[in-house]
């Protein structure tokens, strides 16, 4: 067992606090928690471990990403300096769809919504002096992670760490993009192989990393419920499931690994029972349907970050407010690690000051709330246990609705779950519209806003200073090795081999984002959703 981080815990007024789960000392001051078991025993509805926060607060991970590879260097080392625990990469658009900076499509869009990585070259300067055997790193993105992971354990390596010691995860979760986001290049069935080829070599090859990040996240942002984002997040996962099943994986082999990625909205009790259903609904499918023997593979472990829908650009400031209750809403849930949203957010990129409010805020829940002291704070709460079984069983109707239609996959290119969500956000806008739901600042509360906020501007150049360096790896590198590797690449893209190890080749033969997304593209073609999608 990990050693409590204090040998004693109490009240701020001095009061002793006993562990939730001694269901004896609690009843000694005449608590019963018959009805909702214990942290860290199936089916986990009130945590994952049974000490949770008292043996090791969750990880707070900034998600980062701006500009250049250097900048963004420089704010992870800001973060980090400043009591971050972990890394979190946010990819510019063009990354996410795997075309290089100087590609014709990428113009205007370089560094805008995140850090441009078209090469090795920018994967070394984003890591430059952060050592990945110690730092955990989480990478958002999807239809090219094969290839961002195949840079990050190749640059892991020249700093001299095996890829058995790489820690982190990487989204790497094609069907929200489908459903909520848009960034997917492939069509489902090839992309599904993209994603399995990289269960199946972090099996063997790199064992701490997580292989996905199976997320709610986007589909809640795209206008979902809370029902929703439980529902199409957890069918998405096993239609992960079932293909790395299908390709010959065991669930002991994978399933450990995967992680899953929530949002957490403003209704605070909403979103703290909406993460214990979500645990006890996803233990209780893979324990019926697969029957592991991996406690592990049936445990249900997330990132969390606050909603950035809900942030409002009238009066900014008020969003700090916004993020601290749904930041200790994730914490009362039972979360592994968390992000906080600046309050600028819906202005332009988080400044310095604002990314530093945002950890502070983390910080603050973690050692001054007394949240983290406690396993389950909402735990028997009459209120949070009706909402967590009510979300669990709406949750699962809406999963065996999927299923009728054939799965998650087959929903999809039905428009069924795109369908829900236009549904439910139409809904919300009419009620904030009407006034029958309240927005501070937007609908209540409305004054002339005389806050002037900062506003991060980026360097307009940098889109020209990456295409430059494109150049020059292009000049310099063995274009007859770089040429071979993309050769192989898309032999293999027509048969069955595993691409990960040809893609790592190929990064390492300094071979670019784009040119290894093309040789797959000219393979497996492009996805175009219906109209009315």
């Amino acid at each position: 067992m990990v050693a409590s981080r204090k040998e004693e815990w109490e009240t701020l007024g001095g009061l002793d606090i006993p562990l939730q789960s001694d269901q004896d000392t609690l009843s000694d001051v005449g608590y019963s928690q018959s009805n909702v078991g214990s942290a860290g025993s199936a089916p986990y509805t009130r945590g994952i471990h049974s000490t949770m926060y008292r043996s090791r607060l969750w990880t707070m991970r900034q998600y980062a990403g701006f500009s250049s590879a250097e900048e963004t260097n420089k704010r992870f080392k800001l973060l980090l300096e400043r009591g971050q625990k972990g890394l979190s990469v946010a990819f510019d658009l063009p990354t996410q769809l795997g075309l290089d900076a100087d590609d014709e499509l990428s113009l205007g869009e370089v560094g805008k919504v995140g850090v441009s990585i078209s090469s090795i070259d920018d994967m070394r300067l984003l890591l430059d002096g952060i050592p990945l055997d110690q730092v955990s790193t989480s990478m958002t993105i999807n239809s090219p992670a094969i290839i961002l992971l195949a840079m990050y354990v190749a640059v892991a390596e020249e700093q001299g760490v095996s890829s058995d010691k790489v820690i982190g995860t990487i989204q790497n979760d094609i069907l929200k993009e489908y459903i909520a986001r848009g960034t997917y290049v492939f069509p489902p069935k090839q992309s599904m192989r993209l994603i399995t080829d990289v269960f199946e070599y972090c099996a063997e090859h790199i064992p701490l990393w997580n292989t996905i990040s199976i997320s709610g996240y986007h589909i809640r942002e795209a206008g979902s419920t809370a029902v929703q984002e439980v529902a199409f997040t957890l069918a998405n996962a096993l239609a992960y499931v079932e293909a790395a099943i299908e390709s010959g994986l065991d669930i002991d082999a994978f399933a450990p690994r995967l992680s899953f990625f929530f949002n957490c909205h403003n209704d605070f009790f909403e979103e703290a029972s909406k993460f214990r259903a979500a645990r006890r609904l996803w233990f209780d499918l893979i324990d019926e349907r697969y029957n592991p023997t991996n406690p592990k593979s049936a445990m249900l472990r997330f990132h969390t970050q606050v909603a950035g829908v809900s942030l409002t650009a009238q009066q900014p400031l008020n969003n700090i407010a916004r993020v601290t209750i749904q930041a200790l809403a994730a914490v009362c849930g039972g979360t592994q690690s968390l992000h906080t949203n600046s309050y600028d957010e819906a202005l332009g990129l988080p400044t310095e000051k604002s990314a530093t409010v945002a950890l502070r805020t983390q910080q603050i829940i973690a050692e001054e709330s007394g949240a983290a002291d406690i396993v389950d704070p909402l735990g028997g709460s009459y209120h949070v246990e009706a909402l967590t079984e009510r979300i669990y069983q709406e949750s699962f109707a809406q999963i065996k609705q999927i299923e009728s239609l054939g799965g998650a996959l087959a929903a999809i290119e039905q428009g069924w779950q795109q369908r829900e969500i236009h549904n439910a956000a139409f809904k919300h806008l009419m009620d904030v519209e009407s006034g029958e739901r309240k927005i501070v600042g937007v609908n209540h509360g409305v004054m002339e806003d005389e806050t002037s906020t900062e506003v991060l501007q980026l360097d307009p150049a940098v889109g020209q200073m990456q295409c430059q360096r494109l150049a020059n790896l292009r000049d310099n590198r063995d274009s007859v090795m770089a040429q071979k590797c993309i050769d192989a690449i898309a032999v293999a893209a027509a048969g069955t081999e595993n691409l990960f190890p040809l893609i790592l080749d190929a990064v390492k033969a300094n071979c670019t984002l784009g040119e290894i997304m093309n040789a797959m593209r000219d393979e497996f073609g492009e996805w175009k959703a219906p109209s009315g999608f």
